[in-house]
């Protein structure tokens, strides 16, 4: 588990599928300074954010919420939260390709 939010790892992930941090934030309705906070270890992610994330950067939700940082919760542990984590991952989903079709 990583003691701070990876931002390489996280980029990285971004670069592959070429998506900027723009639309990472986008996928949870995350403003970019407060992901830019997020980034620098000033904001922790939760649980349907770290879901989403690893729908759109096509990871596992522990990788995820391990390069998030130690106090970043595991989505999945709570049937509600599951539910709304599966919403997420869809909402995200459409987001990045609304996103993608605007690039073209």
């Amino acid at each position: 588990m990583a003691l701070f939010f990876d931002a390489d790892w996280f980029d990285a992930r971004l670069g592959e599928r070429g998506l900027s941090r723009g639309v990472m934030a986008a996928c949870v309705g995350m403003s970019a300074q407060d992901l830019a906070l997020a980034f620098k270890d000033q904001r922790e992610i939760s649980a349907g954010e770290v879901a989403a994330f690893a729908e759109l950067l096509g990871a596992d939700p522990a990788e995820v919420a391990a390069r998030a940082g130690v106090s970043t919760p595991v989505p999945g542990r709570d049937p509600a939260e599951a539910r709304l984590a599966a919403l997420e991952r869809r909402v995200a989903a459409l987001e990045a390709e609304v996103a993608r079709l605007k690039r073209n």
